[in-house]
């Protein structure tokens, strides 16, 4: 596999368009912290890291669905950069995604963090996915 990330953006596009209620991913450090966000944003409603299943461990994640009508909280998951084509920002260009109303994930100098974040810090860095 070449892109990891991309794998952990399709099998979460994947779960919710299938209307999973957990999917399980392949663990590395990166995919927990991008993890650890969307849990923080609201996007996901639940994650459980466990170790032992395979040599780095498995991430479970409990996808978050509006009670009433069944809409997941996740509309739409982009991957910016890939292996082939690095896409990296400024914090003056920082992106807004939707207008504001999306995150962009980014890896920067201090860490796994989201657009609002890093343009706080004054930090840029590779832009991972865009999340709304």
């Amino acid at each position: 596999m070449t892109d990891p990330i991309a794998d952990y953006l399709t099998r979460l596009r994947n779960a919710i368009k299938a209307n999973h209620r957990v999917v399980e991913i392949p663990a590395s450090n990166l995919k927990k912290e991008i993890t650890k966000i969307l849990f923080e944003q609201g996007y996901i409603l639940n994650y459980k890291f466990i170790e032992g299943e395979t040599p780095a461990g498995v991430i479970k994640i409990a996808l978050k669905y509006d009670p009433v009508d069944r809409v997941n909280a996740i509309k739409n998951l982009k991957r910016v950069s890939r292996p082939g084509l690095r896409q990296y920002t400024g914090y003056k260009d920082m992106p807004r995604v939707l207008n504001g109303l999306g995150i962009a994930i980014l890896s920067t100098s201090q860490g796994v963090m989201t657009n609002k974040e890093a343009a706080v810090k004054k930090i840029g860095g590779e832009v991972l996915c865009y999340v709304y």
